[in-house]
């Protein structure tokens, strides 16, 4: 075993211009977590319950999307999602569709553990979080007032926003005008803004278990009811024997990859290396679709990869390697 490592995303596709003072608050978040994930991890805390607690941590915080903080539907609610897997036995649980549970990564894990069930979703995994006993608060907790104004926007704008994590000098020129100008689409239709910020973690131990763990409030101003990559296992969240991964960016184009269950895949199918396995499916099936992903192997190794504009990410390992940071 080469000993244990982690790594944490806020998000592949990052505004230019995101004011220096953002970068670095997005920065002392993302090694906040790190430094949470390596205190558990020198502890002796199981992979799967590493993921658990630092998706918490970037859960609880508003400055990316998710738990409190997540993006708006177009009705103004908030509809969040996750998933979790243990790599040993590739055990799972995700959750879609929660407008009252204060960490959804942890209703992930309860599904995982305490019901005979992979995936549960709106009113039916409200009320097995009752049963369970998890926090739950009004969904007015997880609206904050930049959110609101983001969904002003984009509702002007006639338009969905990837996410909203945007300076406003930078939306006044979000319109559909300017979607058709630069021509970003998604399943064949003009978006404006690409800037997606889904929270993630994946670890390796000391045992060479691996676990991986996602979690989001989706698009800004999207359809009630859509479900995206995060919750999906095999597409934005799989841990195996082998390696884990999380994944962020154009959820449909991450969909239709099956984007976490390739990496592992070809290092299964074609023998590939962590890294080599990571450049492969980043630059092969994506299409023309943006996104991201951090990957740890049973060997310690861990890998962030994107073809998006920077992906804010941050990662450690055992012999005391550590970095955070935005930019290629």
């Amino acid at each position: 075993m080469g000993g244990w490592a982690i790594a944490v995303h806020g998000g592949a596709g990052v505004d230019p211009n995101l004011p220096q003072e953002r970068q670095e608050e997005a920065k002392q978040l993302l090694t906040r977590c790190l430094n949470l994930g390596i205190a558990a991890l020198r502890a002796n805390l199981p992979a799967i319950d590493v993921v658990e607690l630092v998706v918490r941590e970037l859960e609880s915080d508003p400055l990316f999307n998710s738990g409190r903080g997540s993006a708006l539907t177009e009705k103004g609610t908030v509809e969040m999602e996750a998933s979790i897997m243990d790599g040993p036995r590739r055990r799972c649980g995700a959750v879609s569709g929660l407008t009252t549970v204060k960490n959804p990564v942890s209703l992930a894990r309860l599904v995982m553990d305490k019901s005979p069930h992979s995936y549960l979703a709106f009113s039916g995994a409200e009320e097995f979080a009752r049963q369970q006993g998890v926090e739950v608060v009004d969904n007015e907790y997880f609206i904050t007032q930049e959110n609101v104004g983001m969904l002003k926007l984009a509702k002007e704008a006639n338009s969905i926003l990837f996410d909203y994590r945007i300076p406003t000098h930078g939306l006044e020129t979000c319109s559909a005008g300017a979607a058709a100008d630069n021509q970003l689409m998604m399943n064949g239709l003009p978006i404006s803004v690409y800037a997606p910020e889904t929270v993630g973690c994946v670890v390796v131990d000391s045992q060479g278990r691996c676990a991986a763990a996602t979690s989001t409030g989706g698009l800004m101003n999207k359809r009630t009811g859509r479900i995206g990559d995060s919750p999906l296992i095999g597409s934005g969240t799989y841990a195996c024997d082998l390696c884990a991964v999380s994944c962020t960016g154009e959820g449909e184009a991450i969909i239709r990859a099956t984007l976490a269950r390739d990496v592992a895949a070809v290092m299964e199918y074609k023998g590939l290396g962590l890294q080599e396995a990571v450049n492969f499916v980043i630059k092969e099936r994506l299409d023309e679709g943006q996104a991201g992903l951090i990957a740890v192997s049973r060997n310690g190794e861990v890998v962030c990869g994107f073809n998006a504009n920077g992906m804010f990410r941050g990662c450690a390992t055992e012999d005391g390697f550590m970095e955070v940071g935005i930019w290629e």
